[in-house]
């Protein structure tokens, strides 16, 4: 599965499109932002994402994570979402 990265640039609407077409086809989708301007990218298109997905009757949760990447030999600390479907527990 591919890694959504997104940057403070990114439109949300469009992340929520990837995000919603990758949960549809593989049933998680994972987002990978870094910068306080790229998490607010990220949260808005989860958010979007997630009414997109109720739509079509998949209610998803938004399972946030760190994660240590390197970018040009320096190591950053990034904000991992996790998206999926909410299992029920009846």
């Amino acid at each position: 599965m591919e890694l959504i990265k997104v940057s403070a640039t990114s439109r949300p609407t469009a992340v929520a499109g990837a995000i919603a077409g990758i949960v549809r086809e593989h049933k998680r989708a994972e987002v990978q932002a870094i910068g306080a301007g790229a998490v607010n990218q990220a949260v808005k298109a989860a958010a979007i994402a997630r009414g997109y997905l109720l739509l079509d009757g998949i209610d998803v949760v938004v399972i946030p994570s760190f994660s240590e990447v390197v970018i040009d030999g320096s190591e950053r600390t990034a904000i991992k979402l996790t998206i999926e479907p909410r299992v029920r527990s009846e």
